[in-house]
């Protein structure tokens, strides 16, 4: 694990009625301001890792770019905490749906907000593909043996995206969002074409992730955890399957079931 997702701190643990001293790793919560063409857009509380991809996904999935090429410079100050942006095009767009913000860790934004930019950037999915029930289980015991963030820590979200047969790649982060941004920005950093992978998540299948993974273009969400109703609502609409409570070999299937089969 690197050595700057993480800090060592002594603390005192209680274990069979006895009060013990140890080392524990603690994950590191860092804020990041991002500045486009020079006025303060965002502030994100994140994991100091993979800002880059990280930047690049909340920008797409906020609707400020649809392609990396849209960005005309990028700097990442780390000691300081800031990401300077400069876009081609001299006005953000939609930039009257915006105003400067605090994201937290907790990913807490209001749903007023949160709908308003989704409208344009949230896709209906059109894949017609399916996975196999095992497959499935196997995603999710790939992506949650890769964290090993969340080992030492307990502290982090995972996500990874994958075909039906491999974990492309792997995410952690405090944020829930931020781990799906950092996959979002990922893809579009190396081309990888989305709409027919699969994006699998270790949190609760919330409204706000639900419409996350529409913006990024995925027609099957796999989670070890439970959705929430509206995400069930969105998910039918937007025509994207929802697997959840992927655990030992069970699961939970919310919408779309056609495009998980039993095995052959």
């Amino acid at each position: 694990m690197s050595e700057s997702l993480s800090s060592s701190r002594s603390i005192i643990k209680y274990s069979h009625h006895e009060f013990i001293e140890q080392e524990d790793e603690i994950a590191i919560e860092f804020p990041l301001t991002i500045f486009i063409n020079n006025e303060e857009f965002a502030t994100m509380v994140c994991s100091p890792c993979d800002f880059e991809e990280m930047v690049i996904g909340f920008l797409a999935s906020e609707g400020v770019i649809r392609f990396k090429k849209e960005i005309k410079d990028m700097t990442i100050d780390k000691n300081r905490g800031f990401a300077y942006i400069h876009l081609h095009s001299k006005e953000v767009k939609n930039q009257q749906l915006f105003s400067k913000r605090f994201i937290g860790s907790c990913c807490g934004k209001s749903r007023q907000f949160y709908f308003q930019n989704d409208v344009t950037t949230a896709k209906t999915s059109m894949i017609n593909m399916s996975i196999k029930a095992t497959q499935c289980i196997n995603l999710m015991k790939l992506m949650q043996e890769s964290s090993h963030v969340f080992k030492d820590t307990g502290g982090v979200h995972n996500a990874a995206l994958c075909t039906a047969d491999e974990l492309i790649v792997s995410r952690s982060d405090i944020g829930r969002h931020n781990a799906l941004d950092k996959l979002y920005g990922y893809s579009l950093l190396n081309g990888i074409p989305v709409k027919d992978k699969i994006l699998v998540f270790s949190g609760r299948i919330s409204s706000e992730i639900l419409t996350k993974a529409a913006k990024i273009g995925v027609g099957i969400v796999l989670s070890k955890s439970a959705p929430t109703n509206l995400a069930i609502e969105l998910a039918h609409d937007l025509n994207i399957t929802a697997v959840g409570f992927i655990r030992g070999q069970s699961f939970n299937i919310y919408s779309h079931p056609e495009r998980i089969v039993l095995d052959s």
